[in-house]
């Protein structure tokens, strides 16, 4: 079970590493070249993706005693791809912004104050994003942290269920014990008196 985990786990450290390289590199790329290193790293982000949910299906498997390293381990690289998505999309649109310009004929007549704007606002955008994902990956820890919560109570209520009836059925063996005391008690004293 665990051997798959960390295959997986290599797996999407060896995909990381060349997306990162790559995601470095399109901003240097030509025109032609960048377009196919952008339609590359979306196809192995889509990889990355996969390979994270097959880990995801792998720790649900891991019993419930054992699963804490593996689900901090999980939460670990979801952070990471969502790294990896934001800084694409920051290559994206410097990418964008020359494709953009060479597409106008747009050699820089612009005035520098609009240029700044323009930066100013889509890095806010970018932050406002960024913080919009990190609220996701809470909420979505929150809920995965009542789920196992859940499970961890129904296990208890199912324990104290399970030791509720052998309780009752203790009680009714010493009743009955009870009543077949009495009854030889009964007896004895019948002998006795005779």
């Amino acid at each position: 079970m665990s051997s798959d985990f960390e295959g997986y786990e290599q797996d999407f450290a060896v995909l990381t590493a060349e997306i990162t390289s790559k995601i470095g590199r399109v901003p240097k790329l030509s025109p032609d070249e960048k377009k196919q290193m952008v339609a590359n790293v979306e196809k192995q982000l889509e990889e990355a993706k996969e390979l994270l949910e097959q880990m995801d299906l792998e720790v649900r498997e891991i019993p419930s005693q054992s699963r804490g390293m593996y689900t901090s381990r999980m939460r670990s690289y979801k952070q990471e791809m969502g790294k990896l998505e934001t800084d694409f999309k920051r290559s994206r649109i410097a990418y964008s912004d020359e494709v953009r310009n060479e597409l106008l004929g747009d050699d820089g007549n612009s005035s520098e104050n609009q240029l700044i704007k323009l930066r100013e606002e889509r890095a806010h955008l970018l932050d406002n994003t960024e913080r919009l994902e990190r609220s996701s990956r809470r909420l979505e820890a929150g809920y995965q942290i009542a789920v196992e919560t859940e499970q961890i109570g129904q296990e208890m209520l199912e324990n104290l269920s399970h030791d509720r009836e052998k309780i009752q059925r203790a009680r009714e063996r010493l009743r009955e014990t009870d009543a077949n005391l009495g009854k030889s008690s009964r007896i004895l004293t019948g002998m006795l008196r005779r």
